[in-house]
């Protein structure tokens, strides 16, 4: 295989790979990239055996084969490389030659054969989505991580789901970690829907890998095949393998009943409230008390190890007092992706989940349980 590329073409994608190809497997070969020279293209495969990347670039092809080399290492050649034009080159039993003019480089490959494959598929029903829009619907959700020690599939994952109400067709995504929720829709218009009353749990870790490949502007799009999510844009596809699982039923969380009471807030001065008022927190002290009185909220921290803190907010607030325990961090982690300038905190009593959500946001809110301290 001998092939000459611009080093601008590969640069990114090698790149957004580290991610797939640095992910520890019980197969050493995935730390490699497949590299596949045909015609006048070239074919770069990367996968951690549950999400799989291959894109397709332009290249002068000389000679045409397959390689399997060290992702990392190809990456670090590349982005260093002082030309804009790098030669790939098989020399014999998996050695290869990369370099340029006085650049020279020679890697160790390994048996190509021994790389997974990727599923393919020649037909899915999918849905277009903007790029941008894809982006903020993971953004808003994959931050809601579980403990590393649990590897129950709800919350390794996202759920994911069409709707219909009327006319209007949404795809939801929901993401829990058990003591809290991110809920985030988005309107589309295709025809394509999810099997009716089906949604697919789809691994974070993929969904991560996703939104490197996302564009500011333009589209992607995804369907569901064989037990795996499907991603397309232009000429780069992933494929994620789905987990087996259910997600919990959430529906009710989310409405609100005749004893919810609404609190409005600055986002930026309510948010650095709790970064204050959690500089206290600890691992064993991670516990604020919010004190909603007559037109003020009271944050309290207090650690024995360390000390104690408060601060006062004045809020418009007119009802019964409530006193409830919340982790801040789960505010400060819902605040720093909300984009409104105020935010409506909806409250029931020291027992009920609470809900936020920008003022105007109504397509994004998020569920936090309170504390028992």
């Amino acid at each position: 295989m001998n092939f000459t590329i611009k080093r601008n073409v590969i640069l990114n994608t090698l790149a957004k790979v580290q991610g797939l190809a640095g992910r520890k497997t019980n197969l050493a070969i995935t730390t490699n990239i497949l590299i596949e020279a045909s015609g006048s293209n070239i074919i770069i495969r990367a996968t951690d055996l549950e999400t799989g990347y291959e894109g397709t670039f332009p290249a002068e092809v000389e000679a045409e084969g397959t390689i399997a080399i060290n992702a990392r290492k190809l990456f670090e050649i590349v982005r260093d490389f002082p030309s804009e034009e790098i030669n790939i080159n098989e020399i014999e039993n998996h050695w290869i030659e990369i370099g340029r003019q006085n650049v020279e480089y020679h890697l160790v490959g390994m048996h190509y054969e021994d790389f997974p494959k990727i599923p393919r598929f020649d037909t899915v029903d999918f849905i277009t989505i903007d790029s941008t829009a894809l982006a903020v619907m993971i953004d808003k959700t994959v931050y809601i991580v579980g403990a590393s020690d649990d590897k129950r599939a709800h919350i390794i994952g996202i759920y994911l789901e069409t709707l219909q109400q009327g006319s209007i067709k949404q795809v939801r995504m929901v993401s829990t970690d058990g003591s809290r929720m991110a809920k985030i829709d988005w309107n589309y218009e295709d025809e394509v829907m999810l099997p009716a009353g089906e949604g697919i749990l789809i691994p974070k870790k993929g969904l991560y890998e996703v939104a490197k490949f996302l564009d500011a502007d333009g589209s992607v799009r995804f369907g569901i095949k064989d037990n795996n999510l499907v991603i397309k844009k232009k000429n780069e596809i992933l494929i994620i393998r789905l987990l087996e699982g259910e997600f919990p039923e959430y529906h009710d969380i989310l409405k609100k009943n005749e004893d919810t009471v609404s609190v409005k807030f600055n986002r930026h001065l309510f948010l650095m409230m709790l970064k204050r008022m959690s500089i206290l927190s600890t691992e064993d002290y991670r516990s604020v008390i919010f004190k909603f009185n007559e037109d003020r909220l009271v944050i309290n921290s207090t650690n024995p190890d360390i000390g104690e803190s408060k601060e006062e907010m004045k809020i418009d607030y007119n009802h019964e007092p409530i006193e409830a325990a919340f982790n801040p961090r789960y505010f400060i982690e819902a605040l720093n992706v909300i984009e409104q300038e105020n935010v409506v905190l909806d409250l029931v009593n020291d027992e009920k989940p609470c809900i936020l959500a920008g003022e105007d946001e109504h397509n994004f809110i998020t569920v936090i349980m309170p504390m028992r301290v």
